[in-house]
């Protein structure tokens, strides 16, 4: 006999980098109840020469939400530089057909994604927010199998709690296939 559980295992995808906060505002929706929105333009490439990915969030979180209503005046409003580094989870494809400009009618892609969390917000190179650390107990020690999303960005690599190294086996070959004879 076998113990069998019912419970949903999830596999998340997260995105984590700095970019500039854009378009805050808040959605209303015909049915249900109104979101927080942002696009995020995360910064790539050499620093030398950054390049911009534009992602279309929706705010999750009362953290998140609460820091991203605390930049829409800035930002909308007073046209200040807010740069912020992120946690974006879930980032899919999604296509529309532009209906202005010289792209009329031709189909275009955006990326769409869950603003998670916010490690930190500088507005015109001030910083005026950064996350505390949190204790976070392993997944273990959670009884989960992945880590909640309200964790910080990355352990300090001198922290206690940092993971012991582990030596790594050697990977063995799969057998080789077997090649069936002609008939």
């Amino acid at each position: 006999m076998s113990n069998q559980t019912n419970e949903t295992k999830f596999f998340d995808l997260h995105t984590t980098g700095i970019g500039y906060l854009n378009r805050i505002r808040e959605v209303s929706v015909r049915k249900g109840k109104p979101f927080m929105a942002v696009t995020v333009a995360a910064l790539r490439g050499s620093s030398d020469e950054v390049e911009y990915t534009y992602i279309d969030c929706n705010v999750v979180g009362e953290e998140a939400e609460r820091l991203i209503r605390r930049c829409q005046d800035a930002v909308n409003n007073k046209g200040k530089k807010v740069l912020a580094s992120f946690r974006i989870g879930d980032i899919w494809p999604d296509t529309f057909t532009y209906d202005k400009g010289d792209k009329i009618g031709k189909t275009g892609v955006s990326l769409k994604g869950r603003l998670l969390f916010i490690g930190w917000v500088k507005v015109d190179g001030e910083t005026v927010y950064e996350a505390k650390p949190r204790e976070v107990a392993t997944a273990a020690e959670q009884g989960q199998e992945q880590a909640t999303p309200e964790a910080p960005f990355e352990a300090p690599l001198e922290s206690s709690n940092a993971p012991e190294s582990v030596a790594e086996e050697p990977v063995k070959p799969a057998p080789a296939k077997r090649q069936r004879k002609a008939s």
